[in-house]
């Protein structure tokens, strides 16, 4: 099973198709699955809003729902697409010196539209995807990244996977109440057809 790249449809939503695992997963389709879920979640929180809708702030906090789109744009490509590999990153990522801005996806995603936010999130998730991908295929979920952290020592993929997961764990919670103070959609899952 591999994660599926969310898609953007005529309605300025994201695909929030979820695809359950097999009933004896092995520890690679569990992981896949999780994250799978966790972005089809966060798909139906964040999609299908207009300008306002993205930008509303929710007090005390500064954050916006096209601020955490942006972010998780920004996430997907520096921890998977470039730590995996160690390829640079793509527009508009690679204009910036990791840890140099660290809000700056916060910030500049009020001055993006809705389809430019919509398109950047399954193109960095895309190219995270592919990175993955390419990695269980060459090492499987032991596989080194390419980068290391302050020990000197890289994590495996297993590691970035599910601190992948943990972040969108993190900012689903977030999606989920913004999105409930924007126009009242509530629920775990969005609805399967």
């Amino acid at each position: 099973m591999h994660p599926s790249v969310p898609a953007m449809a005529e309605d300025n939503s994201l695909d929030t198709t979820i695809r359950e695992p097999s009933l004896v997963p092995d520890e690679v389709e569990m992981l896949l699955f999780a994250l799978e879920r966790s972005r089809a979640q966060f798909a139906w929180k964040c999609g299908g809003l207009d300008a306002a809708g993205l930008r509303q702030q929710h007090p005390p906090s500064a954050m916006t729902l096209g601020g955490l789109i942006k972010h998780m744009a920004g996430v997907e490509e520096r921890m998977m697409a470039l730590a995996v590999t160690g390829q640079p990153p793509s527009p508009p990522w690679d204009a910036i010196a990791p840890g140099t801005e660290p809000d700056w996806e916060w910030r500049t995603a009020a001055d993006d539209s809705p389809e430019d936010l919509y398109a950047l999130w399954p193109a960095a998730v895309q190219r995270s995807v592919a990175a993955v991908e390419a990695a269980l295929s060459d090492g499987g979920l032991d596989r080194p990244a390419a980068l290391t952290l302050g020990n000197g020592k890289p994590p495996n993929l297993r590691r970035m996977l599910v601190d992948l997961h943990d972040e969108y764990a993190r900012h689903v919670g977030h999606a989920d109440l913004f999105r409930e103070a924007v126009d009242g959609l509530v629920g775990e899952d969005p609805p399967q057809v």
